[in-house]
């Protein structure tokens, strides 16, 4: 680094400037790149005099220094020399460039070299990173290197001094990537990048493989009977219309429901003037999401409170879908469980669907689901009727919201269900409902081609019309729901709005589900998890602080630019989601064209007094602490600081607006918290939650959309983590 020039007026800042030449050709060519310019220090526009920039790895070239920051404007160029001869010189083309003088400012540009021969143009990238230091900052800085340590500027992007090049070389790559990126993915350990149809995924039907196929409940047996006979009323509540609380609710032509026209931004409610609905827990509007409870005892309480205050069978939930199929109900219960799964709920989903292939077979034409079918009609009921058995009996087992997933069309249907469930859980509709018939087109043929139902069927579009003869037999007996709790999703898969109808929903985790609804979507997107670059800390061993990054660390963020450049070149509504430490901003730094958002929410995991120390010193003089964590990190709580279930309370706003995103956004955080939005998405059970890999230099991509969650993984480095898997 070059001595700091003297300031006219005593003690003033300086500037501190680092100039970086990245392009592969150059080495091969045999040509250096030097830097002149209108300051004496650059030249003064003398080719001769041009200072040579050192060469860092192998395709990238360096260049720092020390001005006043209150100089003259500095004008400069680039030009390469060849190293066998220096008097000739090639000089970028182009205007002159001006030094931009800020705080911890990157600009990222390009260089165009034009050469007369067959070589044409050549094309470098450039990074100027410009900051105001202090004297003392200097001093600091100063007597690092004086000691032979990596230098730190207070609050600021580490000075590297006489950094070795060959140590940082050893990645085998300049900071620039290959055009296809296809060559750094790496195999994912956690989670497929197949497609999977979502009902596969969901329970087995253990009535069926344990205890045959006849029912072991007698009322059901009973119901059942009635119900295929025809002989249950669809009023069958009307003369004991009864709330969650046990009070009298009003007829149902009496009720006014809540209707939300759903649109891109935060979703705008319009109250009934007769008012028969509870609302205190739910929030609306824009603020909702940061006025959700953001720790774990907010969750505590007011678990505490539906359970003193509220009926029995309250305890207990049941969410039965109801739609005409390729609705998207499956796809809406297996996000719905994940959700709540990831929030510490009992959660389990049960499709009928599957009860149907299991006893039926999977060879079943439109004909079994004409409603005009006797014994087609008392098959279904018959297998709803099983997974509703299955469903309560796992909640008598200490289960605690269970997704019933299934067409559940006619008021029968519903009726025999909710007779089931009476004295036992809670009921909640939820019915979606779409009118957009390409987006019933895509699901239709979605549906052919991934589920058992038309797994033997070798002629494709013989299997589309079967499923349109079948939805047309659906629609001849659909009734909409219009009785008990429900919640109705009209027209939200599309990604162009919609609108939420609820009734008679109370509670405090009935409304977390709502909320969690309003905000979703099929859009197709994808979500980069990435951690931060090598810190200085992470060299050390030693977990929390707020340390800058290492050279490494460095190299990653530059990487990281160059793969976001490429990989979201036709994203330009993407974002940057950041941490509020220092080593995940620095990160996101060299990452231009995207706004870059600071969430709270994604600093690291608070290691309270162990905060700064490594493993080995907190198991040396705080034993009993690494004991206690090495016996369940789950739930270990460092003093005065969090464990992982207090990180996964505080991320939840974070889901909910990942879930509410219509484009691409880039997550640079940190291992733990990285670690539960993962498992959020790969639907990992929370014990597995602190064990997950989430390497350094990886970027691992979710693909979020109508066909599920894939993932993929890109090593852009190698790395070596002192605290991965601890």
């Amino acid at each position: 680094m070059a001595a700091a020039a003297r300031s006219s007026g005593g003690m003033s800042d300086q500037l501190f400037v680092s100039i970086k030449l990245e392009c592969p050709r150059l080495a091969e060519m045999g040509l250096v790149p030097h830097v002149f310019g209108s300051h004496p220090v650059v030249g003064a526009w003398d080719p001769s005099k041009a200072l040579l920039m050192e060469q860092e790895e192998a395709a990238v070239w360096g260049l720092s220094c020390i001005v006043p920051s209150h100089r003259e404007t500095l004008d400069f160029k680039f030009l390469l020399k060849p190293k066998d001869n220096s008097s000739h010189c090639i000089v970028e083309e182009g205007p002159d460039r001006s030094l931009v003088c800020g705080s911890n400012e990157v600009e990222i540009r390009n260089a165009l070299f034009k050469f007369n021969d067959e070589t044409g143009v050549v094309e470098c990238k450039i990074f100027v990173e410009t900051e105001i230091l202090s004297p003392f900052d200097l001093a600091a800085s100063w007597k690092a290197h004086q000691e032979h340590l990596q230098p730190r500027v207070r609050g600021a992007h580490d000075v590297i001094m006489n950094a070795d090049s060959e140590s940082r070389a050893k990645n085998g790559f300049a900071s620039g990537l290959e055009l296809d990126l296809e060559k750094y993915v790496v195999p994912t350990p956690n989670m497929g990048s197949d497609v999977v149809y979502a009902a596969n995924l969901t329970e087995n039907p253990r009535s069926l493989l344990t205890t045959g196929i006849s029912s072991n409940n007698d009322t059901t047996k009973g119901f059942l009977h009635n119900s295929i006979k025809g002989d249950a009323s669809p009023n069958l509540y009307a003369s004991e219309n009864k709330g969650a609380d046990g009070r009298h609710v009003p007829p149902q032509e009496e009720q006014r429901a809540i209707f939300v026209d759903r649109g891109v931004g935060s979703p705008e409610f319009a109250r009934p003037t007769n008012e028969t609905i509870s609302m205190s827990n739910i929030k609306f509007d824009s603020e909702a999401k940061q006025d959700m409870p953001a720790a774990e005892g907010a969750v505590a309480a007011a678990a505490v409170a539906d359970q003193m205050y509220g009926p029995k069978e309250d305890r207990k939930l049941a969410i039965v879908l109801v739609g005409l199929p390729a609705r998207g109900k499956t796809f809406t219960a297996a996000k719905l469980t994940r959700y709540l799964r990831w929030l510490g709920h009992e959660t389990k989903h049960f499709n009928v669907g599957k009860y149907r292939r299991l006893k039926h077979g999977i060879n079943q034409t439109a004909d079994f689901f004409r409603g005009d079918n006797k014994e087609g009609v008392e098959a279904r009921n018959e297998v709803a009727a099983l997974a509703m058995e299955d469903m309560l009996s796992w909640m008598q087992e200490g289960g605690q919201v269970g997704i019933f997933d299934a067409t559940n069309s006619t008021r029968n249907r519903r009726n025999m269900l909710m007779k089931m469930a009476e004295g036992k859980c809670k009921i909640i509709f939820l019915e979606t409902i779409c009118n957009d018939q390409n987006v019933l087109e895509r699901n239709m043929r979605l549906k052919v081609q991934r589920s058992p139902d038309y797994a033997e069927q070798t002629d494709f579009e013989a299997g589309v019309r079967d499923f349109k003869e079948r939805l047309a037999y659906y629609e001849k007996v659909y009734e909409p729901v219009e009785e008990g709790s429900y919640v109705k999703m009209i027209d939200m898969v599309s990604g162009t709005g919609g609108q939420l109808q609820i009734n008679d929903i109370s509670g405090y985790l009935p409304g977390r589900i709502v909320f969690f609804l309003v905000n979703c979507h099929l859009t197709p997107r994808p979500i980069l998890l990435t951690r931060h670059g090598e810190s200085l800390d992470n060299v050390r061993g030693r977990i929390g602080g707020d340390s800058s990054l290492s050279e490494t660390g460095s190299l990653y963020s530059r990487k990281l630019a160059s793969f976001i450049e490429k990989r979201l070149a036709s994203e330009r509504t993407a974002s940057i989601w950041t941490s509020t430490l220092q080593r995940s901003i620095l990160t996101a730094q060299p990452i231009i064209g995207f706004p870059k958002i600071q969430w709270r929410a994604l600093d690291e995991i608070n290691a309270g007094i162990c905060d700064g120390m490594t493993y080995d010193e907190i198991k040396k003089i705080k034993p009993e602490e690494y004991e206690s964590r090495s016996k369940d990190k789950l739930r270990y709580r460092y003093p005065r600081g969090e464990s992982y279930l207090d990180v996964i309370q505080r991320l939840e706003p974070v889901i909910i607006e990942l879930e509410r995103q219509r484009a691409p956004v880039v997550v640079i955080s940190h291992q733990a918290v990285l670690r539960a939005l993962y498992a959020y998405f790969a639907d990992k059970p929370l014990e597995e939650l602190p064990n997950i890999e989430i390497p350094l230099h990886t970027i691992i991509e979710i693909q979020m959309g109508v066909a599920g969650v894939q993932e993929k993984r890109y090593k852009l480095m190698d790395a070596v983590d002192s605290t991965a898997g601890i």
